[in-house]
């Protein structure tokens, strides 16, 4: 015996399925925007401490002076923090090395290294924040070259960079983010291997 459903009935059916996906939908959008307002409402570290599971090698964090452009790439997630500049450094620093995977190279402007303090008043202090921190891994680059391969990164990979009240010019220090249980000894074996 087979039931038939009357073309009306059937219409009516539709009509509810239709709604139902249109407001599991609109849920789902709405569910997300949530997501993204409570992201935006966690402190810097918090929002920092989140996403640093989810960074590897090749993504880049970056602690910058206050004129800091903010950049519209799609890779590239900027943060404020209302710290000094050296407790952001100290910081960040802490969080990276408190990972299992993943380790910094560390690089600041070239310029930094020749300005004084009677050319931009509190850059001695800057630097020997980062000497304290870094020492000799901290490597120098102009700055137009670091910019350069960050924007080459932020095409294909997460850029993070956590502007701070700092008004002292080329003091940014870039993170390059790397694998800190593989290092470029054991990929020239495993290379070696697979010839």
């Amino acid at each position: 015996m087979r039931l038939g459903i009357s073309l009306p009935m059937k219409k009516y059916i539709i009509l509810i399925i239709i709604a139902a996906l249109t407001l599991a939908g609109l849920s789902s959008c709405h569910n997300q925007k949530n997501k993204t307002n409570n992201m935006e409402n966690l402190s810097w570290e918090d929002q920092l401490k989140t996403q640093l599971p989810l960074l590897g090698h090749r993504n880049w964090i970056v602690i910058t002076d206050m004129a800091y452009p903010l950049q519209s790439a799609p890779g590239i997630q900027t943060l404020y923090a209302k710290d000094d500049f050296a407790s952001v450094l100290t910081k960040v620093k802490e969080e990276i090395d408190s990972m299992p995977h993943i380790f910094a190279h560390v690089y600041h402007d070239k310029e930094m290294d020749v300005l004084t303090d009677s050319l931009a008043p509190g850059i001695d202090k800057v630097k020997a924040a980062i000497t304290h921190l870094y020492g000799e891994r901290a490597q120098s680059m102009v700055h137009e070259d670091i910019i350069r391969k960050l924007d080459t990164a932020s095409s294909l990979y997460k850029v993070v960079i956590i502007k701070t009240p700092l008004t002292i010019p080329y003091t940014s220090v870039f993170l390059e983010l790397d694998c800190k249980y593989w290092d470029a000894k054991r990929q020239a074996e495993l290379d070696k291997l697979m010839k």
